[in-house]
């Protein structure tokens, strides 16, 4: 028994096996860490959500397939050792992908005082030591650099790569997560940006479309 135990019992008994299949459908092993910091995610996420509406997903099923596994299906996609993870919310994608890549070292931002108030405290209950949460509106952040800077429901692509050109790294890349309708904002992009590759993703039990669009500072490999 562990510290997050009692709160993973508070989940429905429906939910554990449907992360397990929903992991095994996208090929992803997770160790039994994981698999209970992923499990504690979706409790904590359900536990807050019914005070701060931190998503429009209520049901904790709806979590783990429209939270958990749409994240996880970027994994593959994610490289180098620091991502940042803009217009974070209460911490997606990048809570799920620092769980999956203990080495990956997670800055999540975002404006929003009450989802970054539950990003830390995922962080203290999960004892996540690779993500750094961080309050502050995208245009006033410039820390640092990083090795890709990822959006999952910010903003368009134009607003994406405009609002972050000096983030990623030198060959940086730029990770956004969209649905079938991403054509006409491909089209407007600036001229220092192109793509570089379109992934379909295939979020088990989902059955919207999903894309991953990776671009790159025009001339970059």
């Amino acid at each position: 028994m562990t510290q997050l135990t009692p709160l993973i019992n508070s989940l429905p008994n429906t939910v554990a096996p449907r992360l397990d299949e929903g992991m095994a459908a996208l090929g992803i092993a997770i160790s039994a860490v994981q698999r209970e910091q992923l499990l504690g995610l979706l409790a904590l996420l359900h536990k807050w959500n019914r005070a701060y509406n931190l998503t429009a997903v209520r049901n904790v099923e709806d979590m783990v397939s429209r939270h958990v596994l749409d994240s996880a299906a970027i994994a593959p996609y994610i490289h180098g050792t620091t991502l940042l993870d803009v217009g974070a919310g209460p911490g997606l994608p990048g809570l799920v992908l620092a769980i999956l890549k203990p080495d990956l070292q997670v800055t999540l931002l975002d404006s929003n005082g009450k989802k970054v108030r539950f990003q830390r405290q995922a962080v203290m209950e999960l004892s996540l030591n690779n993500v750094t949460p961080t309050q502050a509106r995208v245009e006033q952040f410039s820390e640092q650099v990083f090795d890709q800077v990822i959006s999952r429901a910010f903003a368009s692509l134009v607003d994406f790569v405009t609002l972050t050109q000096g983030l990623p790294a030198t060959n940086g890349q730029w990770l956004a997560m969209k649905g079938p309708g991403a054509d006409d904002e491909l089209r407007e992009l600036p001229a220092y940006v192109e793509l570089q590759a379109r992934h379909l993703l295939r979020v088990p039990f989902e059955t919207a479309e999903r894309q991953l669009l990776i671009l790159t500072p025009k001339g970059v490999e």
